[in-house]
């Protein structure tokens, strides 16, 4: 995490009320209201479920400072095997949910079960300049309580599947941003997690890297894992099997 990143979060955190935001068993969590949200599945079916999410701000200074609400009330669900889209404009608090959702930012109200094991790809790469590639790979494999024999398969897979292998021993402040936006994913990819929560995750990729992205993005799907694409606009709609606008605060089913 960048110190911009750190500042922001610190700022941010000092700035929430808590309205008795807490973590639920899935049984517990009760149907969507209003539909507002997908069509709900069993709970034996959920990898991650959230309901009824808020967040405020507070934004300007005295005597003009006020409280903004960013989420108003915000579902979301994941099953094994589904590509989910949200979509929103910039500034609609889709970031901020996702770091929610993610734990890295905690929430006014609402309650969100998560799986085990997660995958976060944020929408800025989380990534440090004097290391290289290969000792990304070794940082956050010792992180997440990966082998490491497994780190140097997983990551020998994922060189190959993004087709970034040459950059290996390359450090961070010497990468292209396309080529750090495949670290960046590669790294979230890397404990084989049940859900991946991707933040614009191909913004600085070319074509053929998009294109190895969403082959890699439904390989996973067949797998059982569920992944949440967040974005301003989606294209290849017909890739996702269910998309929510976010929308005034609220998530909305299309």
């Amino acid at each position: 995490m960048t110190n911009t990143d750190k500042s922001q979060l610190t700022a941010d955190r000092g700035e929430r009320r808590s309205r008795g935001a807490k973590t639920t068993p899935h049984s517990e969590i009760p149907a969507p209201y209003g539909g507002t949200a997908a069509t709900p599945q069993s709970p034996e079916h959920r990898l991650l479920a959230a309901r009824g999410l808020r967040k405020s701000y507070w934004r300007g200074i005295w005597p003009k400072r006020r409280e903004v609400e960013v989420l108003r009330g915000a579902d979301v669900e994941l099953g094994p095997g589904e590509i989910i889209g949200l979509v929103g404009e910039n500034g609609s608090g889709k970031s901020t949910l996702l770091k929610i959702l993610v734990g890295t930012l905690e929430r006014d109200a609402g309650e969100i079960e998560r799986p085990t094991r997660l995958g976060y790809c944020p929408q800025e790469p989380v990534l440090y300049e004097r290391l290289t590639c290969d000792e990304h790979f070794g940082l956050f494999g010792r992180a997440y309580g990966v082998s490491d024999e497994e780190v140097r398969a997983r990551s020998a897979e994922l060189y190959r599947l993004l087709n970034f292998g040459s950059y290996a021993d390359v450090r961070v402040d010497e990468l292209s941003g396309g080529t750090q936006a495949k670290l960046n994913l590669a790294l979230a990819l890397l404990p084989h997690p049940e859900v991946l929560l991707l933040d614009e995750p191909y913004a600085g990729f070319d074509w053929d890297t998009y294109l190895r992205f969403w082959d890699l993005a439904e390989e996973q799907r067949n797998e059982g894992r569920a992944i949440l694409i967040i974005s301003h606009f989606l294209t290849d709609e017909d890739r996702f099997d269910r998309i929510y606008d976010l929308i005034d605060g609220v998530t909305v089913a299309r």
